[in-house]
């Protein structure tokens, strides 16, 4: 450290003769060796003799107007070189996670608040899980769209169908909030549908019905008192033929041949109620159920589409003879597409495109099986006819 310059201001002459020591007031020497006391690695550094010498030759030059205006408004050059080193190493520690914060930003755009770049108003598409329907609450007034033209695989069993939009299984027979139908109370009406809701899912997606299994949970919701009806069914299930085909009212097929793709059944409908006679409520439902199918060691998926059109009845049990808690069938009626024709050993029989047709040749006209714009006639042709697409 330098020493301590002596006391006064120089005059001119000793500016001459002394012109490396200029010279320190007593304040402000006192005040360096407080603050060195208190932190000597904060305290203010003395000056080396030569900064000391280029100092006072500036300000003698400043004093004679020698220099330029404003030359001591500008950082000395070591002040700004260490601004440009600590700017470096900002950048030089942010530098890493900005580049990925870019990279982020430049897949997932999206991230950015209030979309800067509007990517929200273009969103990208997932064809492999398009959007669900929603619930059909009135008779549709044309065919579903064409859907593309895709193959069904193992892993996207409902590709190129209108059913990939359907609910799945169960969760596509909902019923109506019951209300009260002249003698009967909204209990009885709420019954009555949960009943007819109760034969739809065992006679349809149960996967013991679908395995050839008997449909006990349906057979049990029928009105026992439907003596000739019971006594039908109950043979199409032991022993079925062209006259007791229970394919009329279940869904099944031959475990030995076919088996579901998946665990998923798409189903499509609607459930309504109104006043009936006799005094009861009669519900009718219409549901359209796709099956897609494989053979045992075959990735190739075949879809099977049935239609099923059900009214059943509820009487007052106060009135008339009837057996609480069951309903009674009024109707049954069903359109099956892709299966064979003609073939009445209580299973459908979906057909494959590598192999050829089963059963007699389609004789009927050619329609759409997921068409649901139109009713089914009762009084219509028992006839095989051709689908336009599966």
């Amino acid at each position: 450290m330098a020493g301590r310059p002596s006391d006064g201001t120089p005059s001119a002459s000793d500016d001459e003769a002394q012109p490396s020591t200029p010279s320190i007031s007593d304040e402000e020497w006192q005040k360096f060796v407080q603050d060195a006391e208190r932190d000597p690695s904060s305290a203010p550094k003395e000056p080396s003799a030569r900064a000391r010498m280029v100092t006072e030759r500036l300000r003698r030059q400043d004093a004679r107007g020698e220099l330029p205006p404003g030359w001591r408004t500008g950082p000395a050059w070591q002040e700004m070189n260490g601004t440009a080193t600590r700017r470096r190493r900002m950048w030089a520690f942010l530098g890493v996670p900005l580049a990925v914060a870019v990279a982020v930003v430049a897949v997932r755009p999206s991230l950015i608040p209030g979309d800067p770049f509007g990517t929200a108003a273009s969103p990208v598409q997932d064809t492999a899980a398009p959007s669900p329907l929603p619930a059909e609450t009135a008779a549709p007034t044309a065919p579903p769209a064409a859907a593309d033209p895709d193959t069904p695989t193992l892993a996207r069993p409902f590709a190129g169908s209108p059913a990939a939009r359907w609910a799945d299984g169960e969760a596509g027979i909902t019923t109506p909030e019951a209300t009260p139908v002249g003698d009967l109370s909204k209990a009885q009406v709420e019954q009555a549908l949960r009943q007819t809701r109760r034969l739809l899912v065992d006679a349809n997606l149960d996967p013991a019905t679908l395995r050839g299994e008997r449909p006990e949970t349906a057979l049990g919701v029928i009105e026992p008192r439907q003596r000739e009806l019971v006594d039908l069914l109950t043979t199409a299930l032991r022993t079925p033929d062209e006259k007791h085909d229970p394919l009329r009212m279940f869904s099944r097929f031959d475990p030995d041949e076919v088996r579901l793709a998946g665990d998923v059944v798409k189903t499509r409908g609607r459930m309504t109620f109104e006043k009936g006679e006799h005094a009861s409520v009669r519900v009718h439902a219409d549901y359209t159920f796709v099956y897609p199918l494989v053979r045992e060691g075959s990735d190739e998926v075949a879809r099977t589409i049935v239609r099923r059109v059900l009214d059943v009845e509820v009487s007052d049990p106060t009135r008339y003879q009837v057996t609480p808690g069951k309903i009674a069938v009024v109707r049954y009626d069903q359109e099956i597409g892709n299966s064979a024709c003609d073939l009445y050993d209580g299973y459908l029989h979906p057909q494959f495109d590598s192999e050829p047709p089963v059963g007699e040749a389609p004789t009927g006209p050619t329609t759409d099986p997921y068409d649901r714009s139109k009713g089914i006639p009762e009084d219509r042709r028992e006839e095989c006819g051709v689908v336009s697409r599966t």
